[in-house]
């Protein structure tokens, strides 16, 4: 069994993101009290469980421009008590992504508050980005599970991120190799240039053959429209920008989810 399918006990599973509103110590944070981001970002979850994804993931996506690795104390506490009530709320797995790369403060709320998984932009490729140099932390990643007796916790690992390029441009399916065997990743991650953009079916086909047996994650870009071309190659989707009622600061549309999850059940029940 793939490690998406174990994890989510689920054929094509489908993760929904919340973004999170401006957290303490970003500059877009406007003293708003802690009790409302965490109302909100309890929100989102409710919906997106009741509309049928069948796990979330948690991140800071509104604390532009981001840190380039290492966040501060303020989001690592704020994101661990969101996430720990976001956990407590809903009974499907939780993730969590700490932008724009801070993978062990990423591991440690997810310990903390009960996370199955965590997103790692940039694993065994060193990616020029917005931010600055983004550095491979496949080693810090895996001695921190060590350290914080997290094992159970999956890594999701980006392979030629979005919203950045490799300083280094080499074959996608050989970067995804890598990560697997050598930084030993639990899943790919692949993407589209940026936010809304799906990865190019071309690259997927090159990962899904040289893994045939990897879990295979498609990180933007999804809709009902291409969902059912990508799950031919793809294992799971992480979806957030289509989910929203309209821009990226609406609240989920449980609408919109319940008709992404029906084409969804639909591709499950063809390959059942």
């Amino acid at each position: 069994m793939k490690v998406v399918e174990e994890l989510f006990q689920v054929e094509k599973a489908v993760i929904g993101v919340v973004h999170l509103p401006p957290l303490p110590g970003s500059p877009k944070y406007d003293g708003e009290d802690v009790s409302f981001i965490i109302e909100s970002a309890l929100r989102d979850a409710r919906t997106l469980r009741d509309g049928g994804v069948d796990g979330v993931i948690i991140e800071n996506f509104w604390d532009m421009p981001y840190r380039r690795c290492s966040v501060g104390p303020s989001t690592v506490a704020s994101m661990a008590v969101i996430a720990k009530e976001v956990a407590r709320e809903i009974d499907i797995p939780v993730g969590v992504n700490v932008l724009r790369n801070d993978v062990v403060a990423a591991l440690a709320i997810a310990k903390v508050a009960g996370g199955s998984f965590i997103r790692v932009n940039a694993y065994v490729e060193v990616i020029v980005t917005d931010q600055g140099v983004l550095e491979p932390c496949a080693r810090r990643v895996q001695m921190a599970k060590k350290v914080y007796r997290a094992e159970s916790i999956k890594i999701f690992a980006d392979v030629h991120v979005k919203h950045g390029a490799p300083l280094v441009q080499r074959p996608i399916e050989i970067v995804a190799e890598e990560a697997l065997s050598r930084g030993l990743a639990d899943a790919i991650i692949l993407t589209g240039p940026s936010i809304g953009t799906p990865p190019s079916l071309e690259e997927v086909r090159k990962v899904r053959a040289k893994l045939p047996e990897a879990s295979i994650i498609i990180g933007s870009g999804c809709n009902p429209e291409n969902i059912d071309e990508l799950f031919k190659l793809a294992d799971a989707a992480i979806v957030g920008s289509y989910f929203k009622r309209g821009n990226l600061s609406s609240p989920i549309s449980k609408e919109k989810v319940e008709v992404f999850m029906s084409k969804v059940s639909e591709i499950r029940r063809r390959i059942s």
